[in-house]
């Protein structure tokens, strides 16, 4: 079993097994695409960039772009060097101030399991986010799903009353696991932790959300406002004796990853984080519902993600699985960014769940091959932009739950996203393209002066501009004269 640890990853290399086991092997750093791009995609200068069907049509310039693009998505390593140093600083201090706390001794046992893009090696532009699952060990749990929801939402409750340390955070009945109860401790103490702790930088915890699970820290690196990392601290209960029945049948990997690998994946422990569903008037058990999490797995699925296991493990079986899927979720940053208020539903994880579906249906290792790089993107961005277009993007362990069904996605932001998504393939992803320093190229002119004069009558308009402006001047000099000699009087 792979050893997880808050430090940047090191994988070894796997014995020799059978071609659909789930034993880590080593996943390298996806180098930059240098073959050529296999002559299957047409090129034409006139081409569409690309549609949404089998059939693509990549033009030159795109497929420059997205090749462009992905060579800069690699982080650098001093900034995760430095990133990493910051959070596990700051997690080792956190963990000792759980051990030793007097006041809360539900929270000393607690351990840790990371989670989040960065930890599944597809963080993009900058180490910034962190996210950290933090375990509380809990007796035997029973739950119960939430109408409506699809298998999402749970109630946790306790076989029977108890008087151990968890008693605190249970509601009147005495069997319920209250989630608002256990994240406002978890607030309540990181809060404490914060205002004593010495490590490098001034760290500040910001305002609960109550959609969210997690306790949120921020550290300013920087002079820019951007300059910002964050580490998200979720409070997780494991649940060891199996999956709920909405889960059972585990997750679409047979073709991609095997039947064993589903059976591994099936056998390990879940985890219910404190979130509560989207909507107005919610109920009361909803509002202390907790959230089914496969944070894990799926961490473990990008980083094992070959057909076969010796994908990724030398400069001859690289893939740009994960290329492809950085480059996703770069559109979906860049759209969140130009459209703040009409895509606010979206997030990084509706990229991911496509992303997936679309891996247990391309499955062989040789059509992810880096000189298939733009294909591959176009073909998910294709499946991502058909989830759209049908608004349905079931998760993907929980397949009954449709990740764009309202009221966690409304069907104007659906509608929007659509309409975002066609116009970025119609117009060449321009919000892939990084935009070109034009400030920088601007020369030191005169304001008064129209620059770059094309005929005779811009040339009298600026002469006649820059005789009013030697007029004024004058007329300046003469007033300022006039002052000085009526106070030297």
């Amino acid at each position: 079993m792979m050893k997880r640890h808050i430090t940047r990853q090191k994988l070894g290399t796997a014995e020799d097994e059978a071609p659909d086991s789930c034993t880590p092997h080593t996943i390298g750093n996806i180098s930059p695409p240098t073959s050529s791009i296999e002559r299957r995609k047409r090129q034409s200068p006139k081409a569409s960039p690309g549609t949404i069907g089998d059939d693509l049509i990549i033009s030159s310039e795109l497929d420059r772009l997205i090749r462009q693009r992905g060579r800069d998505l690699r982080l650098r390593k001093n900034d995760q060097q430095n990133a990493v140093k910051l959070v596990n600083n700051l997690i080792n201090g956190l963990l000792e101030f759980f051990k030793n706390n007097e006041d809360q001794p539900f929270f000393r046992e607690v351990s840790v399991l990371t989670s989040g893009s960065y930890y599944e090696l597809v963080k993009i532009n900058k180490p910034n986010e962190f996210d950290i699952m933090l375990k509380l060990k809990v007796p035997r749990l029973i739950w119960s799903e939430l109408e409506d929801y699809n298998g999402l939402f749970y109630k946790v409750m306790l076989p029977r009353a108890t008087r151990s340390d968890i008693q605190f955070f249970l509601l009147e009945d005495e069997r319920t696991i209250s989630a608002t109860k256990v994240k406002g401790e978890l607030y309540r103490l990181v809060r404490k932790f914060i205002s004593n702790y010495k490590g490098e930088g001034c760290w500040l915890i910001q305002r609960q959300r109550v959609t969210s699970p997690a306790v949120t820290l921020e550290l300013k690196t920087g002079d820019e406002e951007e300059d910002v990392l964050s580490v998200d601290l979720v409070p997780a209960l494991e649940v060891p004796q199996g999956w709920p029945q909405a889960a059972r049948a585990g997750p679409d990997v047979d073709q991609w990853l095997g039947k064993r690998c589903r059976r591994n994946f099936i056998s390990k422990a879940v985890y219910f984080v404190p979130k509560r569903p989207h909507g107005r008037n919610l109920k009361d058990e909803a509002k202390e519902s907790w959230r089914i999490s496969f944070s894990h797995i799926e961490k473990e699925m990008i980083q094992y993600h070959g057909n076969k296991r010796t994908c990724c493990e030398g400069a001859p079986n690289k893939c740009c699985r994960k290329l492809s899927l950085r480059l996703l979720k770069l559109l979906i940053e860049g759209l969140k960014q130009h459209y703040p208020k009409e895509l606010e539903p979206l997030c990084s994880y509706h990229g991911k769940t496509a992303f997936f579906h679309n891996l247990s249906v391309r499955v062989q290792d040789s059509l992810w091959s880096p000189g298939q790089l733009s294909v591959c993107f176009m073909k998910l961005f294709g499946h991502f932009e058909r989830c759209a277009q049908n608004g349905s993007l079931l998760h993907f362990f929980v397949r009954d739950h449709n990740l764009f069904a309202p009221p966690a996605f409304p069907k104007r932001t659906l509608v929007f996203l659509t309409n975002a998504l066609k116009e970025q393939r119609e117009s060449g992803f321009p919000v892939l393209k990084v935009p070109s320093p034009t400030s920088a190229l601007v020369p030191d002119i005169d304001p008064l002066i129209p620059p770059n004069p094309i005929d005779g009558t811009e040339e009298v308009v600026a002469s006649k501009s820059s005789i009013r402006y030697v007029y004024a001047c004058l007329v300046c000099v003469i007033v300022f004269v006039g002052i000085g000699c009526v106070f030297q009087q």
